[in-house]
């Protein structure tokens, strides 16, 4: 038996005329099936618009637009008000007084630090009104540093905090709790210590403490 050599080219010129007349027949199929569209020009038109002039006969007909009356309101008034020679005694309604503002006004502030710490005498001392967060130093904290920091106030007169000194020292520094200590301080409101039922600004001593949960 003899086995003859194909040639590739034998058998793709065997394929191409088979797909060629396919594609063809595909071709003509879409030009038959497919809608026909009519391509029209587009042409431009221009219109032009006169202005006519209204003969005065035709103007004479035209009717104004109505005016609109407005209502009248009748306001009754007493004859002594009416009255010119009674014009000195007609009442004056009072309004609010003018009041003026000075922008370069400047307003007192409390003075820091100026409060004596010698002996103030009072009959109420200062009582705490509003408390305020503790902040435990996280470094204080992990490093297992407590104890109490002994501050020393001064509340003024409007139970705020003035100027703080610390008396006793726990962990001195940025971020001690010497700092975490005043900080606190510094948010407290007070009850002021009052003098013959008028408030007065003192010194106090306050203790903050700083201890770990067990």
């Amino acid at each position: 038996m003899n086995n003859k050599p194909t040639d590739w080219k034998d058998i793709a010129q065997s394929y191409y005329d088979k797909a060629f007349s396919l594609a063809v027949l595909l071709i003509l199929f879409a030009f038959l099936v497919s809608p026909k569209i009519d391509i029209k020009a587009y042409k431009a038109e221009v219109k032009v618009t006169e202005a006519i002039e209204i003969p005065p006969e035709i103007r004479e007909k035209i009717k104004p637009p109505e005016s609109i009356v407005l209502p009248k309101v009748i306001i009754d008034l007493e004859d002594d008000i009416l009255n010119d020679e009674d014009d000195d005694e007609i009442p004056i309604l009072t309004t609010i007084p003018k009041t003026t503002l000075d922008v370069w006004e400047e307003i007192e502030q409390p003075k820091f630090g100026t409060t004596p710490k010698g002996f103030i005498y009072f009959d109420d001392p200062p009582r705490k009104l509003k408390e305020a967060p503790l902040i435990y130093p996280k470094f204080a904290k992990d490093a297992g540093i407590q104890g109490t920091v002994l501050l020393e106030l001064e509340v003024l007169t409007n139970g705020k905090v003035g100027a703080i000194d610390v008396i006793k020292s726990v962990l001195p520094g940025p971020g001690g709790l010497d700092e975490a200590a005043k900080d606190y301080a510094r948010q407290l409101e007070f009850v002021p210590a009052k003098t013959n039922n008028q408030p007065v600004a003192v010194w106090v001593s306050f203790p903050v403490n700083f201890f770990l949960d067990d």
